[in-house]
């Protein structure tokens, strides 16, 4: 039994109300609620909300009530890994067992249906405790990533003896994104953070791993989504 889940909290800095502000029509929760539906590999949809109005629309859209987010989830500061064994248990006290948990953030919707099924594959076939999506990163502290020291003078984040003088010499390094996140159930109800267990990358386009933290990744967003549907990939 798979259970496809979104967090989307209320609250914003960012971009306030991003979670149900309308994006090529609709809100952009249910660019990743449509994923999550039209995929026949998924067997419960449930939204993690806060917000009232948000979680009403999940329970409208075929999503299984299992109540508001506990106020202690739903600050600034929660961690998505308590939010997610939160939800978990309120699924399963309904279905029983499931086998695998996958979670969608909402505010990653350039997320094609094919990237749903890659992550759901790579967890069939790998067995890891987690596959987690990512994109190879435009910077690496091997050898443009810098930081100062006491004096305040630049040094390379990561040195590596020799040096690196050619980013192709550097070891890849990968940006974490929120595209797709499948994980084993047990690991997910034991462990206490996402990195406890064997941890997979799900290496995808980095034109699809933007999220929305600011006005101007909107902006960014908004223009690739139109793309995206102008050429037909939304499936």
């Amino acid at each position: 039994m798979i259970i496809g889940h979104i967090g989307a909290r209320a609250g914003s800095k960012g971009v306030p109300g991003k979670n149900f502000r309308l994006l090529h029509g609709k809100p952009l929760i249910d660019w990743s609620l449509d994923q999550l539906f039209a995929c026949d590999r998924i067997d419960q949809v449930v939204v993690s909300t806060d917000c009232p109005d948000i979680y009403a629309h999940a329970i409208k859209r075929g999503c299984l009530d299992i109540g508001l987010r506990p106020a202690e989830l739903a600050t600034d500061t929660a961690a998505k890994w308590h939010v997610w064994q939160h939800a978990l248990a309120a699924v399963e006290k309904q279905t029983g067992p499931a086998t695998t948990f996958l979670d969608l953030d909402c505010t990653s919707p350039l997320r094609l249906p094919k990237d749903i099924e890659a992550g759901l594959d790579l967890f069939a076939a790998e067995h890891p405790d987690m596959v987690m999506s990512c994109v190879e990163s435009r910077k690496n502290p091997y050898f443009n990533i810098l930081e100062t020291d006491a004096s305040g003078a630049l040094h390379v984040s990561k040195p590596l003896p020799g040096g690196v003088v050619a980013r192709q010499q550097a070891p890849q390094v990968y940006d974490h994104v929120g595209l797709v996140y499948v994980l084993r159930p047990d690991y997910l109800r034991a462990a206490q953070s996402l990195f406890e267990g064997r941890v997979i990358p799900l290496v995808l386009p980095v034109e699809r791993g933007l999220d929305v933290d600011s006005p101007f990744d909107w902006d960014i967003i908004d223009f690739l989504m139109g793309q995206q549907i102008a050429q037909g990939l939304r499936g």
